[in-house]
């Protein structure tokens, strides 16, 4: 392969500055562009680790985005690809998620709602104006380009996006997330463009009363909910919406994609286009209110299942080739654990009734297999060479230093804890724990277990109690910020005791915990722990 010509290396255009986000195949920096003083984000992807199939993926991202260029997408201004490195320059989005930027404001009304939807459907129409399909539309993906009063929105992530031909209906494969898909994804038909519009109508529903059209605790009856189209418009807060609102949502939120409304359509509807005539100016506290709790529950689901798939990095559960190895079950179906929410992973035919049989609620989570070549990675949870949002929103977070405090605190939390374990103290191990903590340990047998009744017994008649002397030590501790109220974070425990006949152990065992900050006070809501390796007969490691 002939060496990249001088003026197309990345280091002749650009020079990097701090890291914003990582990956397992790739890291994201800020950049500053030498010609003009410009800040970029640059997704640096390391080709050596990506197979064949991953670096079409790749490819088609780039191709993708060098097409879209619209004030309400996020823009692809450079692609460089050097000897064992690609390079991705995207705009530096700042301002954070749309649907966080709303529930710090003061005044929100249906009208907001009509302005926001509006920019989201110009991103949309013009994606499908060019024959591409996101395919993900969802909170996560709607951004702000900085943190002005009015900032544009952006629509980011075109991991899971792909190319049709016109109004071409096909069979693209099972993949985007779960409380967005359309109802003739679920029914493996043929789809296209409309699908965009059914995750509008649900984003829509949201923006207007904080909360989404369709939703239960069990997938399948999630599922069914959503092909059977069955949402209605609950009072009170509903009765405060106009029926202008409403007819536009009944049309984005059509069963049949045929009869389902257009992007340019919609953009067209008197509740956009003559917003100021038709649309309140009420604000609607008790949407802002609904929309806080909304936000919080998607954050915290998104590190639940972060913190699963870091720990089954930690626990090494991939073949030589380093590929997921899937759990068969006892009825010979195969299943696949949960991915981290935000990953943009894709799977050309995965099979839904397989992937419902994990047992986690999924609502928020992208759909899709680990493609091939699959690399763990101890720091964050692994991600597909597709992924912009984790970009775009680490770009957003607060200033290095506030950020590396707070980091510290969990830290510090996360060895109270331990420190409590430690010496058998339940009293300030229940302070510092939710009361409906929930776990997966070795001890539970494979079980995810709720409350504290469960690791009452091991306070009780094991930690603290069998040696003379603990010494704990955290190694490699990485902590995800997920907001300002919530964190994750993953290290190996690392534990020496004495026991009552004077023999040193030590153990190991690799754990990663959610945090979550209510009444300014951080308490421990789930944590997920591997085995413990190193002979002992007692599990201090436990907790």
């Amino acid at each position: 392969m002939a060496a990249p010509a001088a003026c197309t290396r990345f280091s002749d255009n650009y020079e990097l500055k701090e890291e914003l986000g990582k990956g397992a195949f790739s890291v994201v920096r800020r950049c500053v562009q030498k010609s003009t003083g410009l800040e970029f984000a640059a997704k640096i992807i390391n080709t050596k680790k990506l197979s064949a199939r991953d670096f079409q993926k790749l490819e088609r991202e780039a191709r993708i985005c060098r097409k879209l260029q619209h004030p309400n997408i996020v823009r692809l201004h450079d692609s460089i690809q050097e000897e064992n490195f690609h390079y991705l320059v995207f705009d530096l989005v700042t301002g954070g998620e749309l649907f966080e930027d709303i529930v710090a404001r003061e005044f929100y009304s249906e009208a907001d709602a009509s302005h926001c939807i509006q920019q989201i459907l110009e991103s949309v129409n013009h994606c499908h104006q060019n024959g591409v399909v996101h395919r993900d539309l969802k909170p996560e993906n709607l951004l702000l380009a900085s943190k002005q009063k009015g900032a544009a929105v952006k629509l980011a992530d075109f991991g899971l996006a792909i190319e049709v031909q016109g109004e071409q209906q096909a069979w693209f494969g099972f993949a985007g997330t779960p409380g967005y898909l359309s109802p003739e994804v679920l029914k493996k038909e043929p789809y296209g463009k409309p699908v965009d519009i059914w995750a509008c109508g649900v984003i829509l529903y949201i923006l207007l009363v904080g909360y989404p059209p369709f939703w239960d605790e069990d997938q399948h009856r999630l599922y069914a909910q959503i092909k059977a189209g069955a949402y209605d418009y609950p009072s009170p807060e509903w009765d405060t919406v106009t029926p202008e609102a409403k007819n536009l949502i009944n049309q984005m939120l059509t069963v049949n994609p045929s009869k389902r409304i257009t992007a340019s359509e919609a953009l067209k509807h008197p509740w956009i286009c003559q917003r100021e005539r038709v649309a309140s100016v009420v604000h609607r506290q008790e949407t802002v209110d609904c929309l806080k709790k909304f936000n919080a529950r998607r954050k915290l689901k998104g590190a639940i299942l972060t913190t699963m798939l870091a720990t089954r990095n930690f626990s090494s559960k991939y073949d030589a080739h380093g590929r997921s190895i899937i759990t068969k079950k006892s009825d010979g179906s195969q299943v696949k654990e949960s991915t981290d929410s935000s990953t943009t992973l894709e799977d050309d035919d995965v099979k839904e009734d397989k992937l419902n049989k994990a047992g986690v609620d999924r609502s928020s989570t992208v759909i899709a297999k680990e493609p091939e070549g699959f690399a763990p990675s101890t720091s964050t949870p692994p991600q597909s060479p597709a992924l912009l949002a984790k970009v775009i929103t680490a770009a957003a977070s607060p200033a290095a230093s506030t950020s590396s405090a707070r980091k510290q605190e969990i830290i510090k939390m996360t060895e109270q804890l331990i420190e409590a374990i430690n010496t058998g103290d339940y009293e300030a191990y229940t302070k510092i724990c939710d009361p409906h903590l929930t776990a997966f340990e070795p001890e539970a047998l494979g079980n995810l277990v709720e409350g504290m009744d469960f690791h009452k017994f091991y306070f009780d008649n094991v930690l603290g109690k069998n040696c003379k002397a603990v010494n704990t030590t955290i190694l490699n501790p990485h902590v995800h910020l997920l907001g300002e109220d919530a964190a994750c974070i993953a290290y190996v425990r690392l534990t020496q005791y004495m026991d009552k006949q004077g023999q040193a152990h030590t153990q190991q065992s690799e754990e990663t915990r959610v945090w979550h900050k209510r009444d300014n006070k951080w308490q421990n809501v789930h944590f997920h722990r591997s085995g413990v390796t190193g002979s002992s007969p007692f599990t201090f490691a436990h907790k």
